[in-house]
């Protein structure tokens, strides 16, 4: 049976599509995109507050799920440009710790409201 995840702690779809589905004990995240859902827009300009919200995002859409970071077995990351990678990875490494899930990391031409970085992630629920 399939579950829609919602929460308020991160931005609602901006499309036909859910934040989250959870499948049994996996929980398949949609990209978080760095919209502050506090109030409703992109505020951070530069990669790492870019960053900095999506992850809060995620952490949010996981938790509403049953799953958190440290269960998140698989993440996909889009960056507008590679010249950004290095700061991406250090904002992104401090949420994940020790705790290193699998990871593709690509390199697009655009993302939604031209924003520089989404993530999408698939864990494990409690």
């Amino acid at each position: 049976m399939l579950e829609n995840i919602f929460t308020e702690k991160a931005p609602a779809a901006i499309g036909p599509y859910s934040q989250a589905i959870k499948v049994q004990e996996t929980l398949y995240t949609s990209g978080q995109i760095p919209v502050d859902p506090t109030v409703g827009k992109v505020t951070a300009t530069e990669i790492q507050g870019q960053t900095e919200q999506v992850m809060k995002n995620l952490k949010a859409v996981l938790e509403e799920g049953g799953a958190s970071l440290q269960s998140v077995i698989k993440t996909t990351c889009f960056l507008t440009d590679m010249t950004n990678f290095a700061a991406f990875n250090e904002v992104y490494g401090t949420y994940f710790g020790d705790h290193k899930p699998a990871r593709s990391c690509v390199a697009v031409k655009e993302l939604p409201l031209g924003v520089l970085v989404e993530v999408e992630a698939i864990a494990i629920t409690k």
